[in-house]
């Protein structure tokens, strides 16, 4: 099979039946530490992400109404950047693991924001519903790419993420100026 929609199937295969043997290898502790930059200009938030072929640095700016320059994308932006990238990676994960060739994917994603909360003015939700389009051109038939929707929207870990509640546990370390 090798590979199907830029999907390496026999990797995926592979993980799959070494996790099946032995389920703790599917565990993965994900880390991102970043840094709150305090200079005048520029990205307000940096933070550094280690992953299996390297290292990239994600800087962010916050909209003008929120203090910042809105000169580099936001936390939403990245937040719903992680929620595309992930379902539709899913989606086509699944749909080349059931075969379906395609010969176009593409994803939108949207929500209404309302910040008032933010701003202490309301106790009304941030966000009601975020919305996911998925635009799916293939010659395949209409029940496996449903099919591959379904099996996506179940596994998509994102997805799993926003419609489960997640344990958050912050913590906060304060330390004396040196």
């Amino acid at each position: 099979m090798a590979r199907i929609n830029n999907v390496d199937v026999d990797k995926v295969k592979e993980f799959g039946e070494q996790i099946k043997g032995d389920p703790s290898k599917a565990k993965r502790t994900q880390v991102i530490e970043g840094e709150w930059l305090l200079r005048d200009g520029g990205s307000q938030f940096q933070s550094t992400v280690n992953f299996e072929g390297g290292q990239a640095t994600f800087e962010v700016d916050n909209p003008t109404f929120m203090g910042g320059g809105g000169s580099l994308p936001g936390p939403m932006h990245y937040c719903f950047s992680g929620l595309a990238s992930c379902y539709i990676g899913t989606f086509a994960t699944m749909a080349s693991m059931l075969g379906i060739k395609l010969e176009k994917l593409a994803v939108r994603v949207e929500a209404d924001i309302n910040f008032s909360r933010v701003f202490g003015i309301s106790d009304q939700p941030i966000m009601e519903e975020v919305r996911v389009i998925l635009k799916v051109v293939s010659n395949s038939p209409e029940e496996k790419i449903r099919e591959a929707e379904k099996l996506a929207l179940e596994r998509c870990p994102v997805v799993f993420t926003l419609r489960n509640p997640i344990k958050l546990v912050p913590s906060l370390e304060i330390h004396e100026e040196s």
